[in-house]
């Protein structure tokens, strides 16, 4: 498994003061009936699916069009990210590792739920669960064939741990048939789980199916 450091912080990572005041204004707000649960459950649903991810889309759609943004993105993808205006905490230290026909990269977080906010919006619920964090390690490729993604036995999977000091985003492969858009159009091919490894990009023809692109 890759990735070196394990000193993990767990404050930063779980609940921050913030976040801790977040849930509990949640909390108030859903017992005064000020606030419907199911609509707080729409409004994360977006920020998860939605808003959030597109920030990596974005990283990912530059750095499938522009080989010098890629070449920044390999040499310093803090920096790089950056540029783009994405950036903050949990954002400090960021890696890119790209996919290629031969390496399939997947990212976890051991021992808490260390994930990159200002590129990837709100962490999903199995990313933190006990379950995805054992079992990435010990089968990968068992859990990506439930996420329905099959890989060759020929393809190597290399499998980065997260940690307080290091954050992982993974560059997926550019599918095919995709040569003739724009970075606006390929970045409606990149999906969350894409840029953790779980899934793959959508290609140009699921999009439009997904309604995502024209």
């Amino acid at each position: 498994m890759s990735g070196d450091h394990h000193d993990h912080d767990h404050e930063g990572s779980e609940l921050s003061p913030i976040a801790m005041r977040v849930r509990a204004l949640e909390s108030l707000l859903v017992e005064k009936g000020y606030v419907e649960p199911a609509a707080l459950d729409e409004l994360i649903e977006t920020y998860e699916f939605k808003i959030g991810p597109r920030n990596g889309a974005r990283v990912v759609a530059k750095a499938w069009s522009d080989p010098d943004y890629l070449d920044r993105l390999r040499t310093d993808a803090t920096a790089a990210i950056a540029e783009l205006g994405y950036s903050g905490r949990q954002g400090e230290h960021m890696v890119a590792v790209e996919n290629t026909p031969d390496v399939h990269n997947m990212v976890v977080c051991t021992l808490c739920s260390c994930y990159p906010w200002p590129v990837l919006g709100i962490p999903p619920v199995w990313y933190k669960s006990h379950a995805y964090r054992s079992r990435a390690v010990i089968d990968p490729r068992g859990v990506l064939s439930e996420f329905g993604v099959e890989l060759s036995e020929g393809k190597e999977i290399r499998v980065w741990d997260s940690t307080s000091e290091v954050r992982y985003l993974v560059i997926p492969e550019r599918p095919d048939d995709s040569g003739d858009l724009n970075e606006e159009d390929l970045a409606a091919l990149v999906t969350r789980d894409s840029m953790i490894g779980t899934g793959l990009a959508l290609s140009p023809d699921d999009a439009r199916a997904e309604g995502l692109l024209a």
